[in-house]
């Protein structure tokens, strides 16, 4: 049964007005009394509709800078109580309280405001307290209230007081509902977190996780999964911040993909360098340098393309024209950089499938943040792997220091390493990677397949050897026995950057030293699982 209840009364209150007065004429002509507050009702009241005022329902005047308006019985009774209840209807009649059908409330900015870098009083200040009780008040009484909390809602509800004379059925006002609770969680998530960030409070009691609805997926990781995209309070540069200029709709496995490979750039100052990752299934297949993008992409690329068919594309600037002819030169999924020229857009639109997606900035790879994965019964959360090689005191551990170029190419392979899966190893030559071994159980057998992949390189590119060859080697954590850096220095490498901080340190540095090799050690690992 479709149980319609008609609206005869409806309360707005509204921080975005999007919409708000074509809503507000379209209730009006319908029949509907309107009830708004502050700036709402007057800017229904400038257009020449008839609005009360909410201090005129509840005979109270808006007070304490309007931190008090709605939290009155007036308000809340006549959302909660349920039609037809003979107690309910003669305390609506002994009090003077009116029934209210309608509910349209979308809350104080409290997420842009936290994401402008407002103070700490400011972001208080934008605490909603009237929006969120009323909105629970209207869902839970859903059985004869409607509420709205967006303006994208405005439609359904006209189209179905047309459709049944004036009333709202109660299938729309459950999914009305649903949405509301959503909502004024969501809201309180974002609260909860900046309060807890406020306060530096690492594990607060409670943990919210709130996001609103970018887009449903056609499916997850697989045909059979279902998926969909959320966005959060946090605007850290990436995919969720990207406007996408062509191609088809992003998949679960391409914003998973994209999110790794930009992170993955994030580490490469864009005045320094011109930077290109290629990633494949969440893990760098190719990282480079250059003196501008089309070089970063090309040395990316020699590292394993047969890897980056089909991979993701993340450039650290404005993709140019030359960069875009060499990227659409093989399938790509997905290209993402900050910017793009009119003439490198014109040249990936060729390409009707390939996705462009343009971010308006880079990460910040020192910038905090939490991130948070879902285990069986709960989920865990840490904060953002921050740590940026750059800030780390290198410690020479072996008689021969790293040369300079060795250094440079060590920073290097360590800033990518933090963005492969464990275990981890990176070989990288002239500020490329070379050889990447990703996701192994055993160190040894990363630093093997890191190695194999190489030649494999070197044979796609008619090389005579690998280019692990006069290469060096970036470890993510500490080698547990010197086997694994034997496997990289029979590859080639002249030099190591590792954690340090096994049992057997001394074991692998006397390794080192008795092939003449340099390492030095990072006191800071970088597990990614």
């Amino acid at each position: 049964m479709t149980h319609p209840h008609r609206v005869t009364r409806a309360l707005l209150s509204v921080s975005d007005k999007t919409g708000l007065i074509e809503f507000a004429r379209a209730l009006a002509v319908r029949g509907v009394e309107l009830v708004s507050t502050g700036g709402t009702a007057r800017a229904i009241a400038e257009t020449g509709l008839k609005v009360m005022d909410v201090s005129d329902l509840t005979g109270f005047p808006e007070m304490m800078d309007g931190r008090v308006k709605t939290l009155h019985p007036k308000v809340h009774g006549g959302l909660l109580a349920i039609r037809g209840n003979t107690e309910h209807a003669k305390s609506m009649k002994d009090h003077g309280i009116a029934p209210i059908d309608l509910l349209v409330v979308n809350l104080y900015p409290f997420e842009a405001t936290m994401r402008s870098g407002a103070s700490f009083d400011e972001c208080i200040e934008n605490i909603d307290i009237g929006g969120p009780a009323m909105i629970r008040a209207a869902a839970k009484n859903h059985e004869h209230v409607a509420v709205i909390v967006e303006p994208g809602d405005y439609q359904a509800v006209l189209d179905e007081l047309d459709s049944f004379e004036g009333a709202t059925t109660l299938a729309l006002r459950k999914r009305l509902a649903s949405k509301a609770y959503a909502r004024t969680a969501a809201y309180d998530a974002a609260i909860s977190n900046w309060f807890s960030a406020q306060l530096n409070i690492d594990a607060p009691d409670f943990r919210a996780i709130g996001g609103k609805l970018a887009e449903a997926l056609r499916y997850g990781e697989n045909p059979h999964q279902t998926a969909a995209f959320y966005l959060t309070a946090d605007k850290r540069p990436g995919v969720a911040t990207a406007r996408q200029v062509q191609g088809k709709q992003l998949s679960y496995n391409n914003i998973n993909d994209t999110d790794a490979a930009y992170e993955a750039l994030a580490e490469f100052d864009s005045s320094r360098a011109a930077a290109c990752v290629i990633v494949k299934h969440a893990n760098p297949c190719g990282v480079a340098e250059g003196s501008d993008l089309v070089s970063a992409y090309r040395k990316a690329l020699a590292c394993d393309s047969t890897s980056a068919f089909g991979g993701i594309v993340a450039l650290n600037r404005t993709l140019d024209a030359e960069a875009a002819r060499a990227i659409t030169e093989i399938f790509t999924e997905v290209i993402i950089a900050p910017d793009a020229t009119e003439e490198a857009i014109g040249i990936v639109a060729a390409k009707k499938n390939l996705r462009l997606l343009l971010a308006g900035g880079l990460p910040d790879p020192r910038a905090p943040g939490l991130t948070a994965k879902t285990v069986a019964g709960g989920f865990l959360v840490q904060s953002r792997d921050n740590a940026v090689v750059d800030d780390m005191t290198l410690k020479t551990v072996t008689k021969r220091a790293p040369t300079n170029k060795e250094l440079a190419d060590l920073l290097f392979a360590f800033r990518v390493a933090k963005h492969v899966k464990s275990n981890t190893i990176v070989y990288a030559k002239d500020l490329a990677t070379v050889g990447i071994g990703a996701g192994q159980m055993s160190r040894v057998d990363s630093a093997r397949i890191a190695a194999r992949k190489a030649q494999d390189a070197a044979k796609e590119l008619g090389l005579a050897e690998p280019l692990t060859k006069g290469s060096v080697v970036a470890s993510d954590a500490f080698f547990p026995f010197a086997d694994g850096l034997l496997v990289a220095i029979e590859a080639g490498a002249t030099a190591v950057i590792q954690p340090g901080g096994s049992m057997r340190d001394n074991e692998v540095i006397e390794a080192a030293d008795a092939h003449g090799i340099a390492m030095v050690f990072t006191g800071t690992r970088h597990f990614k699982h």
